[in-house]
Parts: structure tokens; sequence; C-alpha cells
């Protein structure tokens, strides 16, 4: 199976899902859902059920350490990349044991997370060509 061409970002940002927007046409995505907020974002992927989700931590309402739970709880081998500015180890360590599949800084360079994301993505291709998944639910990659 080839790589995610499908995704859901979610960030309460508005100008990071446009960059990640970018980045992830840029990785060969072609179908993107974007939310602003967890419950939002619990909605699209039950209904879409995204190849990938790119997921903030820093949320309104539903954090998204919340979210990456219940993300997991209803879609298990869906591969969640955290993507955020939370750079603290026990933050990292907890997404881990969430169930992320990567976690990337957004203070990185475009490049450097470019390049983190295509690693990601190719770990999810492996995950899909081992046959270790099935259709719409993905495997995971180690954080």
């Amino acid at each position: 199976m080839p790589r995610p061409v499908t995704a859901l970002i979610v960030d309460d940002e508005a100008h990071v899902r446009v960059y990640l927007r970018v980045l992830l046409k840029k990785l060969g995505v072609e179908t993107v859902w974007d939310a602003a907020e967890g419950y939002a974002a619990l909605k699209l992927a039950a209904a879409h059920k995204p190849d990938v989700v790119l997921l903030d931590i820093s949320l309104p309402q539903v954090g998204g350490l919340e979210v990456l739970a219940r993300l997991k709880a209803a879609h298990p081998k869906m591969p969640v990349i955290v993507v955020s500015v939370v750079n603290k180890p026990e933050t990292l360590v907890q997404a881990h044991d969430l169930g992320a599949d990567a976690y990337v800084l957004k203070h990185y360079s475009t490049a450097k997370i470019f390049r983190m994301l295509s690693d990601a993505f190719d770990n999810i291709a492996e995950g899909f060509a081992n046959g270790t998944v099935a259709a719409n639910e993905q495997p995971a990659a180690p954080v």
C-alpha cells in the first residue's frame, strides 16, 4: 500500500493548518480535512477515517492528549503524528503512551519537519505492505 493520501490536521491556529496542508500536498496527500478544536476533529476522524492525523497538543475545549486518547480508543491503528510546540519530556512520554506514532516540534526548520513527516509516512506505508492493518486502519510507527 502506498503512503497516506488522506489526512486530518488538528490545530487551533489557521496559519499552521495552511502550512501543514502545503507540506502534506508535497508528500502526496490528496485529500485534507482540518479542525480547529478537538470535538470537530473527533467527528471528522469518525466520518472520514483519514490515513493519518496531524495533531497539536494545545487545543481549546478538549486538549490534544485527550483527543489522542479518544482517537486511539475509537481507531486503535489510525496513525497520529503530534505536531506541537510543547517540548516537555513528560508530554512526549505521555503522547507515546497514548499511542502517538511520531512527535514533531513546530519550531524545527521546514526541511526537518518535512523529513520527519516523510519518514513517518514511510513507516505507515511499510505497515500496510506488511499486512499488519486492514483498510482504513493504519499501523503504528515508533515515536
